[in-house]
Parts: structure tokens; sequence; C-alpha cells
């Protein structure tokens, strides 16, 4: 553990501060990542304050039965008692809701996969967190967060912009869900566990003797707890019976409860025989959902809509590529479809110019990937990757 202290150490006091008694506030979650991000500032000697944020959303706890906030800041307390570091409480629940939850219902009813943990991030956390700390408590110059992430600087050119860097973990790496940030929030961002794995994380929770040590990671969205998303959209949308239909035969094999519990490439739930089925569409008017065998759920290629790019930098190397370059108009990166350590290789290439309409699809792209894949859904996020640099992502519009 000595080493891992001393990396870190190294990691925060060269990560262009200026001064070692910078003030820092830390989000909290009452998971071991934030505590031990919270711990190693503490330890590298920045001026700390707590935050933990309260979005679960009330309704939902008392109708579904769950209270997933009590155990969580019965923790945050324990560990800021322990590091004698001041703890602030804040709802931001209405936000939440208007911003996220509102959003992530209507898109689930229109037939999509939304990520409302993708805008929790750009919205909420470092949204309107960083616009409440700037009114209140403008004293703060940094937010850090327990995330698998880091911050990377162009050292040997003139930018000023910062890099979204994956961790070194790539199971628990999370640029995936990071990817909606602009600019100016990645620079008021420290990732203190970034350059660690999680077995170093929680090396580093025994060697500080931290309460929540051994506590289990969180699943599943971060607002609901322990509820399943299944009954949050049951809690919304309720249930409507509808037909499966085989898509290559169009014979009706079975009965669901509504379109909006399954997504493009599910195996799980179907409830069939002879199977294994995947879903491979969804009719919203005719509350059908089709299915088919995996060769039929899997997709080459998919189409997303206009780029988030993270940095200006990757926006001009862009427009460089396509108007100074001869030949093809195709850029190479990798992508991630979801959360996770896989990637694809792939080629991004504007509809504009391949398109009959490049009026219409102005912004939009056809991402080809270099082998198949399961599961790509509309509303679901591309994250595009030059080796382990996230540059940016788009909502999958067409898959």
């Amino acid at each position: 553990m000595k080493q891992v202290a001393a990396i870190d150490t190294l990691n925060l006091s060269t990560a262009r501060c200026e001064g070692i008694r910078e003030k820092v506030a830390v989000l909290v979650s009452g998971g071991v990542d934030s505590a031990v991000a919270l711990t190693l500032l503490k330890k590298a000697g920045y001026d700390v304050e707590a935050f933990y944020l309260k979005i679960w959303l009330q309704d939902e706890v008392v109708a579904l039965g769950d209270c997933p906030w009590e155990a969580d800041l019965g923790f945050v307390r324990a560990v800021t008692e322990k590091l004698d570091v001041r703890l602030h409480v804040l709802s931001l629940q209405d936000e939440y809701w208007k911003l996220v939850i509102s959003d992530t219902i209507a898109r689930i009813k229109q037939g999509e996969t939304p990520n409302p943990d993708m805008h929790c991030n750009s919205l909420i956390k470092f949204g309107v967190f960083i616009d409440y700390l700037r009114e209140r408590f403008p004293s703060f110059t940094k937010v850090a967060s327990g995330h698998y992430a880091q911050i990377a600087y162009r050292d040997e050119t003139n930018s000023d912009q910062v890099y979204l860097k994956m961790s070194p973990d790539a199971i628990k790496d999370q640029t995936y869900f990071l990817s909606r940030l602009r600019q100016v929030q990645l620079q008021a961002l420290m990732f203190p566990i970034g350059h660690l794995t999680k077995q170093e994380v929680r090396a580093c929770a025994r060697e500080y003797r931290l309460q929540n040590q051994n506590r289990k990671d969180s699943q599943g969205l971060c607002f609901l707890g322990k509820i399943k998303f299944r009954d949050f959209v049951r809690y919304y949308l309720g249930e409507k019976q509808g037909e499966i239909v085989a898509m290559d035969t169009g014979r009706v094999l079975g009965v669901h409860r509504g379109y909006w519990y399954y997504t493009l490439g599910q195996r799980q739930g179907l409830d069939l025989s002879n199977g294994p089925w995947y879903v491979v569409a969804k009719d919203i008017k005719t509350n059908r959902v089709y299915v088919s065998r995996w060769e039929a759920a899997l997709r080459k290629k998919f189409t997303i809509g206009a780029m988030h790019w993270l940095s200006d930098d990757f926006v001009e190397e862009q427009h460089f590529y396509h108007h100074k370059v001869k030949g093809s108009k195709s850029m190479q990166y990798t992508v991630k479809i979801r959360h996770g350590s896989k990637q694809h290789s792939c080629t991004l290439t504007p509809i504009k110019e391949v398109s009959s309409r490049p009026s219409e699809t102005e912004g939009c792209y056809r991402v080809n990937l270099n082998e198949v894949e399961l599961g790509i859904a509309p509303g679901q996020f591309a994250v595009f990757y030059k080796e382990n640099i996230c540059v940016g992502s788009a909502v999958i519009v067409e898959a």
C-alpha cells in the first residue's frame, strides 16, 4: 500500500493545481470509491468539504418500499466524521426530476433505450451542482468525485483544453458515463482515484480503515438504490398487454406487458418456448414486440445524431481531416455501445457524404463496426475513443 499512496500523492501534486491548499468540493455517495477519493485529497493536504446529493425520488421510495439514501448517508457521516471533514447534504430532487427523469420516461415511452446516468453526470452532478457552488461557495476551485476516469493535459502544445482519459481498470472505467460533459466542466474536475484499479482502491480503504471498506458496489441506476428498473418503469407507464411476434414468419409466439419493458437485443424476460429468442424490433403504435434468432439481432452499422465533442481540439482535427485529407471521408475510432470494457474498432462517416438528402442529415454520422454486435438500440449512447482518450459521444438514432 505504500506504493499506492506514493503514486496517488504524485498524481495529485502534479495535477496542475495552484497550491496545496486548494479548496475542493468532494461529491460523496456512501460508497468506497468516493470515500477513498475524499481521504486521498485530505491526506494530500487539500482543503476539502464533502457534499452528499439527494437525488432519490420520494414518491417512488414510498410506493416501492425502499430507502436507498439512509444507509448511504450513514456511511457518509461515518467517513466524514473520521476525517474531520465538513459535510453538506443538498437536495436536488426537483432538478433531477425535471432534467433527467421526465426525459427518461418520455424516451422509454417512445420506444428508446435511454441512459439517465449520462444526463445525471452532465446535468446534475457536474451541472446544477457546480452552478450551486459558484453561487453559494465561490471559494471552491475544483470539484472531485470517485469516478474511475482521469483528467489529462497536452503539455507539449499550447492548448488549454483538458482531455477525459480512461482508467487503467478497464472493467470499472466510467468515461462512458462522463462523455456528455462540456469542456468547462472537465476543467473544473478532479478524479483522485482515476489512476487506480478497484483492487487498489479497496486496499486504500483498508489501509485508512474506512468504515465502508467492505461495502459492495452499487448496481443499476444511481437514484434507484435497490429498486428494480422494471418496477420503476411500471410505476410510471403501467402495463399494457401486446403480442410477441416472430419477425420472419409473422406468427404470434406469446404476449408481453408493454413494449417499454424491452430493448433491442434483449433475450431475458420473454418467456417463450423453443428459444433462445431476441428482441429485434418494437412497434409502439400496435404495441407489438418482434423477435427473431440471434443472427437477426446482430448489427454492424448504425446511425448517430450530432456528435458531442469533448474538446475543440477534436473538432479541429475532424475539420482538418474532412477538408484537407484526400480520399476517404471516414475517421477511425474505437467505440463503446454501453458501459464496460468492450470496444469495437469503427469508422465514422458524415451521412451527408453518402446521403441523397444531405440537408436532412446535417451533423449525423454513419458508424461501421469492424465486427457485429448485439443489442444496439435507438436512444443508447455511442462513445468514441482515440486510444485511451474519450473524444465524444452521440445518441444512436437508427440501428
